[in-house]
Formats: C-alpha cells, sequence, structure tokens
C-alpha cells in the first residue's frame, strides 16, 4: 500500500490530466477588499475537496501539509508548501502570480504546460481561508479543487462547516470533502516543528513545481514518487 508521505508528493507533484476531470462547479466570489499583505504567513491544509476519482481513492489516507506565503520580489507570492517524509520535511516552492482582482493568482506548471487559476475567496486572515483552484490552460482544463487553509493544525468545528458549506456550494458533494489528520497520527510530529530540507530532483524524480493547494495528480508508479 502507497505511504501517506508519498502520496503527498504526488499531491504535491503537479499533472493534471484528463482522469481527473469533473464537472465545472459554481464560479466563486473574492475575497472583498483582499489584503494581501494580512494573508502572508504560515498556513495549514487542513480540508480538501474535489470530485475526481482519483482523489475519493486515496482521500482516506492523506495527512495535513503546510505552506508558508510570503512576498516575491517581482511581485506576487511565492508559497512554500512541506511535507513530512521519512521524518523529515520536504519543502517545494512556488511563484502565484497576479492574475486580475486582488486575491486572484495563477501559476503555470513548466513540466504539463498548464495553467491553474487559484481565488482566495473568503479569509478573515487570523484564523482560516477558503480557496479556489481551477485549470484554465492545457491539460485537465476541467479540474476543479477547493481547500481549507488554517492557521493552526487544528481548525475550529465552526470553520469545518464554514468549509464544508463553501465546498457544496461549488457543487462537490459530501463524498468528495475531507478533513486532513496531523501528519502521522496517532504520535505525529508537529509540521510546524519539524527542520525543513529540499527535496532533490534526480533522473528519477525530475523537479516539478507543485500545486500550492494540493491539487491530485494522475495515477502513476509510486516508485517515482
Amino acid at each position: 500500500m502507497a505511504t501517506p508521505n508519498r502520496l503527498w508528493m504526488g499531491l504535491l507533484l503537479l499533472g493534471v490530466l484528463g482522469v481527473l476531470q469533473t464537472p465545472a462547479p459554481a464560479q466563486a466570489a473574492l475575497q472583498p477588499n483582499f489584503q494581501e499583505d494580512k494573508f502572508l504567513g504560515l498556513w495549514f491544509t487542513s480540508g480538501l475537496a474535489s470530485n475526481s476519482s482519483w482523489f475519493l481513492e486515496k482521500k482516506k489516507v492523506l495527512s495535513m501539509c503546510k505552506s508558508v506565503v510570503g512576498p516575491a520580489a517581482d511581485g506576487g507570492l511565492n508559497l512554500t508548501s512541506t511535507f513530512l517524509r521519512k521524518d523529515q520535511c520536504e519543502t517545494r516552492t512556488l511563484l502565484l502570480r497576479p492574475a486580475g482582482p486582488p486575491g486572484c493568482y495563477s501559476y503555470t506548471s513548466p513540466h504539463w504546460s498548464s495553467t491553474h487559476e487559484v481565488s482566495v475567496v473568503e479569509t478573515d486572515y487570523e484564523t482560516y481561508a477558503l480557496l479556489s483552484t481551477e485549470s484554465v490552460r492545457g491539460p485537465g482544463q476541467d479540474f476543479h479543487m477547493a481547500t481549507l487553509y488554517s492557521r493552526t493544525q487544528t481548525p475550529r468545528a465552526e470553520v469545518k462547516e464554514k468549509f464544508t458549506t463553501f465546498a457544496k456550494s461549488l457543487g462537490f458533494t459530501e463524498e468528495g470533502i475531507v478533513f486532513l489528520p496531523k501528519t502521522g497520527e496517532p504520535g505525529s510530529q508537529d509540521l510546524a516543528l519539524l527542520p525543513a530540507r529540499p527535496f532533490p530532483a534526480t533522473p528519477e524524480t525530475p523537479a516539478r513545481d507543485p500545486s500550492p493547494f494540493a491539487i491530485p495528480t494522475p495515477p502513476q508508479p509510486l516508485s517515482r514518487l
């Protein structure tokens, strides 16, 4: 059976293909008067929603990862995603470029030449953020995902309920919504405290940009994840 860390690596390696396509959900709005400076800092990926068959198959063995959002030198945001692998944290960084109104960003996968749009739909900056991701050009153009970001690894019940309502408003079903446990529960180490190290690129595992909000990749040999 695939280990959770390998599955997170698969989630973080961007490669959305037709196998993950889902019916288009309702269009999400943006956070009014989005304040990018307040959005910076540490977030945990606490919840995901998708109707893709691959996600539905693997959701029970997924666990939480963290992301640090910082300003990019030439505008936009640097997003560094971190996940546990062999008792150490692997890190991947991606540039989110402004793509319209404040709170809307895009990123391109150099490996697949596909473009994805990320929208910050709602946030209070201090507790939670609700995000919507969709493919807008290239392979997997019908792919959509909703994500719950929380400032802590234990989001409150009302935050989880808010995310469930949000995901359903986008057309996702109850089956397609999952709240992620801390990495390795029970007895897991705290992601916020573990040291990070870069994930080395090898011929067998080429460097690819990660999805900032855990977009699943198509099924592929786990030895390459």
